[in-house]
C-alpha cells in the first residue's frame, strides 16, 4: 500500500523573510536610502514577502533634493533577501542584505533608471523584465 503526502508550507520556515516593519536598503538612484515595510501586497492575511514580490513601504532615510522624500509612501519590489531562497533545481541563494527598488505607481516599471548590485533571476521570471534589464548582474 502506497501513501502519498502533500507538501504543505510550514509557517516557521518563513520567519526571517520580509514582514511588517522590516527595514530594507533601496538600491536604485531615486534618492531613497532606507525603506520600512508597512504592507505585504497580496491577500489580506499575507504576512511575509520574498524576492520578486511587491510591498508598500515608507521612506525612512532619503538624500536631499531628489525624486523621493522622507515619509513618502511608495511601492517597492524586493530584489535581495537575507533568508535563503530555494530554487526548483534544488540550489539555494542567499544575499548579505534585504534590498528593494521603488516602482512607478501601479505599474511594474522601476522609478529609477539605475539598479546597483546583483539581483535574483526570480525577479525576471515574475514579469519584471525592465528591472532585470537595468540590473548590473542577474544571479
Amino acid at each position: 500500500m502506497q501513501t502519498t503526502f502533500k507538501r504543505k508550507t510550514v509557517e516557521s520556515d518563513q520567519k526571517n523573510m520580509i514582514q511588517l516593519r522590516t527595514m530594507l536598503r533601496v538600491v536604485d538612484n531615486t534618492g531613497a536610502k532606507t525603506l520600512q515595510c508597512i504592507h505585504v501586497s497580496g491577500s489580506s492575511g499575507k504576512r511575509y514577502a520574498k524576492v520578486g514580490e511587491v510591498i508598500s513601504g515608507v521612506i525612512k532615510v532619503a538624500e536631499p533634493r531628489r525624486e523621493v522624500k522622507k515619509h513618502d509612501v511608495v511601492r517597492a519590489l524586493i530584489v535581495r533577501q537575507k533568508k535563503e531562497l530555494r530554487r526548483l533545481d534544488g540550489t539555494y541563494i542567499r544575499f548579505d542584505e534585504n534590498a528593494c527598488i521603488l516602482l512607478e505607481g501601479k505599474t511594474k516599471d522601476p522609478k529609477g533608471n539605475r539598479i546597483f548590485g546583483p539581483i535574483a533571476k526570480e525577479v525576471k521570471e515574475k514579469g519584471f523584465e525592465k528591472v532585470a534589464a537595468l540590473a548590473e548582474e542577474l544571479v
